[in-house]
């Protein structure tokens, strides 16, 4: 590849906003023979993991209290899945399926466990990437446990961050975010002509759980959400959260809510803080955006944008993630290919997506075979329309062991029902999710559903039958 590079040109935030905004035509409107020269060569590849962002938290989205201007321009200029879920809703058991394009059924690898296998490494985009010549990259939140040295063959360069979130560098109070936007654009910089995919997570909006305040973001964004009032979720009422079984009430998802729901001025102080960390990723897209295009690789550069989990803001009575309903599994997804023509851009998609999508949309934009093994499918099958053929369900699960505060279960979702089981309970849930978003009415205790419930125990016993075998035979 051939870039014309600029260099030395230093940039703050609000020079980032104004050249986003002059740049808009030269990034929406492409002449075709410019797209067909791009088309010829491998595109580079930024996939951007944000940690605990649910799928609404998000302008685009159509949530009007939250600014996100510039996720809204990636999603708006791209392919935008509104219907987006993870099959696993935890960072590590997340994480590990965004590596390797596998179920944690098949991979068995969460919290607790012994570091993920070097095959299902092996078999992973990054390493995949690196054996077919790109230059591969890692900032941010790894999340996952490898054996040691693995990183290396996974990355050409990597820098791993952590908390806490706000630390003095030079005199001044710099948030990990924009540390880790910075160390991206390094990266961005030096790769020279070679193509290279960075992966870049955010641990952006995760709270610090060990801390009083939760939520912490640089100053830039003090001034935001403070006149706003947040909407208290309807399923907050404790009438709600009293109905659930007991074992749905003694859960790490009501201990992390004393920790930031249960008064009605911390849900407001620790929802905008909640957003503040959004709007902080949000600024560091901005910059990273600029670099490419100051770099000469703004039409050569694939971002993908996606949250690891959903989260819980006081719905149900709860906090956090872990279980399988809506608001914990379902999370924002867009993909900005600048080498499509303008028609296959700029699209909605509501078909259901996964976290597993994303490795074997990685390969397929770089020109590498899906291995057999990947459960997902590439999402440039949605560049030209709507493929005929696309999953109509989704199977979900969380196996993490040896921890009564975070539930083992198991369920399945497709256009119409969310269907949920635990191991340790008899209680099965069925949610006609088109009509009771919020999962109230638990349509398992009608008689009239029994079949249903039948149909979809069914079809969770068929999906771990398969997983257990590829995981036998991935062995």
């Amino acid at each position: 590849m051939h870039f014309d590079k600029k260099h030395g040109v230093s940039f703050w935030y609000l020079k980032a906003v104004a050249v986003l905004f002059l740049g808009a035509v030269g990034w929406s409107c492409q002449a075709p023979e410019k797209e067909k020269a791009i088309a010829s060569e491998p595109p580079n590849i930024i996939f951007i993991l944000t940690d605990d962002q649910r799928w609404d938290a998000l302008g685009f989205a159509g949530n009007e209290i939250i600014h996100t201007p510039h996720m809204d321009k990636l999603a708006g200029e791209g392919l935008y899945f509104e219907n987006a879920f993870v099959t696993t809703p935890i960072c590590a058991a997340s994480r590990a399926s965004l590596f390797t394009g596998l179920y944690e059924r098949t991979h068995d690898f969460t919290f607790g466990k012994p570091p993920l296998q070097d095959a299902y490494m092996d078999n992973s985009y990054p390493k995949l990437l690196k054996d077919a010549g790109y230059r591969t990259g890692f900032v941010g939140k790894f999340g996952v446990k490898v054996s040691e040295g693995m990183e290396d063959s996974l990355f050409s360069h990597w820098d791993k961050t952590f908390w806490p979130y706000l630390k003095e560098v030079d005199g001044k109070e710099v948030h990990l975010a924009d540390t880790n936007g910075d160390l991206a654009i390094d990266f961005i910089r030096s790769s020279g002509d070679q193509p290279f995919c960075l992966s870049l997570s955010f641990w952006s909006p995760h709270a610090d759980d060990g801390a009083e305040e939760q939520y912490f973001w640089p100053a830039y964004t003090d001034d935001l959400y403070r006149d706003v009032d947040i909407p208290v979720p309807a399923t907050a009422d404790p009438s709600f959260y009293d109905s659930l079984p007991d074992f749905l009430q003694n859960t790490m998802n009501r201990e992390r809510w004393y920790w930031r729901y249960d008064t009605p001025e911390k849900h407001q102080k620790m929802v905008k803080g909640y957003y503040r960390m959004i709007s902080t990723v949000d600024s560091v897209l901005s910059r990273i955006r600029v670099s490419l295009e100051e770099e000469g690789m703004a039409d050569n550069t694939v971002i993908i944008f996606m949250g690891d989990n959903g989260y819980f803001t006081g719905e149900r009575g709860y906090a956090g993630k872990w279980l399988l309903h809506e608001h914990s599994i379902r999370v924002p997804l867009m993909i900005y290919d600048p080498r499509q023509p303008e028609e296959n851009r700029k699209k909605t998609h509501s078909e259901m997506v996964t976290n597993l999508d994303v490795s074997a949309t990685i390969l397929s934009l770089a020109g590498i075979d899906i291995p057999e093994s990947y459960s997902g499918k590439s999402l440039t099958n949605f560049y030209e329309g709507t493929p005929g053929d696309w999953r109509s369900g989704v199977f979900l699960e969380h196996r993490l062991e040896n921890n009564e505060k975070l539930l083992k279960t198991e369920g399945y979702r497709d256009d119409e029902y969310k269907f949920i089981r635990y191991d340790d309970s008899d209680l099965i849930e069925l949610y006609h999710h088109k009509t009771d978003f919020n999962e109230v009415n638990n349509l398992a205790l009608d008689a009239r559903y029994t079949e249903k419930v039948a149909y979809y125990s069914d079809k969770c016993d068929s999906a771990i039958h398969e997983l257990l075998q590829q995981r036998v035979t991935n062995q």
